[in-house]
């Protein structure tokens, strides 16, 4: 089989899978009551389920054995019971409310996981500061940390319709496409089948009405592993990226500009939180999406001005990497692009809410007028999504 069709047969395979299970997943939830009940910090008016997790790991799970046989996929054994167990721990938060604290030692115990007994460890810094190989003491907590902190922004971003699965799509689909150039075909496979598990989810989320419904807890912890293991593998000294890419192309400045948004809002609003002397898990309407629906965009706009943004960034780094640009260079662009992305526009924004300026009134005129959740054509589009 060519490697095309190793890609698009697992992919059309989760694609349907998860748009067959899906309807099914929303009964369920409602029949059990396990959904996601509004209040003062959420923006749904009414319950909604949140069973997506579980539809997106079926979806990527049964996408990566349909060519079992044919990609060496032995390498994402390890993986998939690290989803596997995100999963669980996530559901469980969303139906029993867990504390921080265990979540916390759960995610550190699957990364662990990953880190003995499937390899993954983020042990090379690509000449990023002259750096090279680093030793294994480093390594561990490093990667620790990294992806444990990739895990909760990538939960922590899932606040509007449409918005934790774009974007998932949009970074499975740039590390997909360095992994498919560099010859790795396990991660093209796993980033293959997650857009694919990922794509029908995103349109009832974002178009549903009564089939809506959201990724929960256990979806973005799925998801938060996925993007570790993509950065680990991208970052490990016996990468295939590595040989694939020219020497002036910075692999850490790439893996952090595709998560930037994230990654950058998780730490503002965390920093925050701390200097208020709350407690940084304390939840909050402080996130980049929230100052988005403030100025009156509607959830599809939030999602998409997001996703605009963190697409920005990646062609900072690209436009920094064409030019000619030392890797560190590269990173302190991308570093700055994301700061001003996130806290710049942020507390700019915020101050002209505090003050009711002429151009918050103006900007809310646009987000109000560009809505188009009551147009025909939504509706039309929504009946049909329902129908699916």
């Amino acid at each position: 089989m060519s490697p095309l069709y190793s890609i698009f047969i697992p992919f059309f395979i989760s694609l349907f899978l998860v748009g067959w299970i899906h309807p099914r997943l929303v009964k369920i939830a409602i029949l059990k009551n396990i959904v996601d009940n509004p209040d003062a910090r959420k923006l749904q008016r009414t319950p909604v389920p949140v069973l997506g997790g579980v539809a997106i790991f079926f979806g990527i799970v049964i996408g990566i054995g349909s060519v079992g046989g044919v990609v060496n996929s032995s390498g994402l054994l390890i993986v998939i019971m690290a989803m596997m167990a995100m999963l669980y721990t996530g559901t469980m938060d969303d139906i029993l409310n867990l504390s921080p604290a265990l979540r916390f030692l759960i995610e550190i115990l699957v990364v662990l996981l990953l880190i003995h007994v499937g390899g993954y460890c983020i042990d090379d810094f690509h000449g990023l500061w002259g750096i090279g190989q680093i030793p294994r003491w480093i390594a561990v907590p490093l990667t620790v940390i990294a992806s444990v902190g990739i895990i909760n922004a990538i939960n922590l971003i899932d606040g509007v319709n449409g918005l934790s699965s774009g974007f998932c799509i949009l970074a499975c689909i740039m590390f997909g496409t360095l992994f498919y150039l560099s010859g790795c075909m396990k991660m093209t496979l796993l980033a293959v089948v997650s857009v694919g598990a990922l794509i029908p989810f995103f349109f009832h989320n974002v178009f549903g009405k009564t089939s809506r419904m959201f990724i929960g807890d256990g979806g973005t912890l799925v998801m938060g592993t996925v993007m570790s293991v993509f950065v680990i593998e991208i970052l490990r000294t016996d990468s295939p990226c590595v040989a694939f890419i020219g020497a002036n192309v910075g692999l850490i400045p790439f893996t952090l500009a595709v998560l930037c948004i994230p990654v950058f809002d998780t730490l503002r609003v965390m920093s925050t939180r701390i200097l208020k002397g709350t407690s940084p898990f304390h939840p909050d309407k402080t996130h980049l999406h929230h100052m988005f629906i403030g100025l009156g965009a509607s959830h599809m706009a939030t999602t998409l001005a997001i996703l605009f943004l963190n697409v920005s960034v990646v062609l900072c780094w690209w436009l920094m990497e064409g030019l000619g640009a030392t890797i560190d260079v590269q990173l302190y662009a991308v570093a700055g692009m994301s700061l001003l992305a996130t806290f710049g526009l942020y507390h700019f924004m915020q101050w002209h809410l505090d003050h009711n300026t002429k151009l918050l009134r103006k900007i809310r005129r646009i987000g109000y007028g560009i809505h188009i959740s009551r147009t025909r054509s939504f509706i039309w589009l929504q009946k049909v999504i329902d129908r699916i």
